[in-house]
């Protein structure tokens, strides 16, 4: 589990990149890895019709959305009531809410994924690599990789970076092998370290937690994975790297274009997969189609 140096993974930005790979316009990335033929593989992964969130619920009031009640009703002479509400507030980026990444989420010396300029996310939005790009739904094969199983442990450790060696350990256990146009949900544990542990504050959550370590983006490069999922926010946290604290958001994002999914909830998913012994099946993300917005929260659905 050799750690690479800073230089090695700023290396990756031309490395890995995938820029002008799908054309110099190009605003999906990875997402073009989602064909119409990896859709249909993901289709036929459907066996019991069974479905599985793999978002958290968001508390309201407590974590980063409010909302007010603005009418509660009931029209006069009828026996009809209604009720509405307004959300006043809602942060997406963070290390609460599942939420979808765009590729505007995260820019390197000025520019973010095929070369835009960062400069386009003036006039209060995203002008382009907005998150509706991905309007049309991302519905592709996903797969469950449980390293925290396959390490015999109950969650990783806060601050313990997953490697390529345990994702091979992961699919070695449970017999299956990511391919291109995947997503990959790799579960940790730390969504039963936050409930066994109490820990549901932004910055509880955000100061240390496991998660992807920087030495996986060549494998994901070479398996030509389109989604990448986790129970903590991506990045293992401290990334152990001074110039990019962010290694995965901003080598994956920015040189390769590629999506991320941010805090999902994998417990439930994890004991379907356990119980079924199959580790892969039809994940859907829908974001919401709100235009100049770098994100949107969305409620991952695995369906076996």
């Amino acid at each position: 589990m050799a750690e690479p140096s800073e230089s090695e993974v700023l290396s990756w930005f031309e490395r890995l990149s995938n820029w002008g790979r799908w054309g110099a316009e190009d605003e999906l990335g990875t997402l073009n890895l989602v064909t119409p033929a990896v859709r249909r593989r993901a289709a036929q992964s459907v066996k019991d019709g069974v479905s599985v969130s793999c978002a958290h619920e968001v508390v309201t009031g407590v974590h980063n959305i409010e909302s007010e009640l603005t009418a509660v009703s009931i029209a006069p002479g009828t026996r009809l009531g209604f009720s509405t509400e307004r959300i006043t507030a809602l942060t997406v980026h963070g290390h609460v809410m599942t939420h979808l990444d765009a590729l505007s989420h995260i820019f390197w010396d000025g520019q973010m994924y095929n070369g835009r300029s960062a400069e386009i996310l003036a006039n209060g939005g995203a002008n382009a690599l907005p998150i509706t790009v991905a309007r049309h739904g991302v519905i592709t094969r996903g797969v469950l990789l449980d390293v925290a199983a396959a390490k015999g442990v109950d969650w990783l450790e806060p601050g313990q970076g997953v490697f390529p060696e345990d994702l091979e350990a992961a699919e070695a256990r449970q017999g299956v092998r990511v391919e291109s146009g995947d997503a990959v949900l790799l579960r940790t544990g730390f969504g039963r370290y936050r409930g066994e542990m109490g820990s549901n504050t932004p910055a509880e959550l955000g100061a240390v937690h496991p998660g992807w370590h920087a030495a996986t983006l060549p494998w994901l490069r070479a398996r030509d994975v389109a989604i990448i999922g986790c129970d903590s926010a991506t990045d293992v946290m401290p990334s152990g790297y001074r110039n990019v604290a962010l290694p995965v958001h901003t080598v994956g994002i920015v040189a390769m274009g590629l999506w991320l999914l941010d805090n999902c909830d994998l417990e439930e998913v994890a004991i379907e997969a356990a119980s079924s012994g199959r580790w892969d099946f039809q994940l859907s993300i829908c974001p919401l189609v709100l235009s100049g917005l770098t994100s949107s929260p969305v409620n991952p659905v695995a369906t076996f």
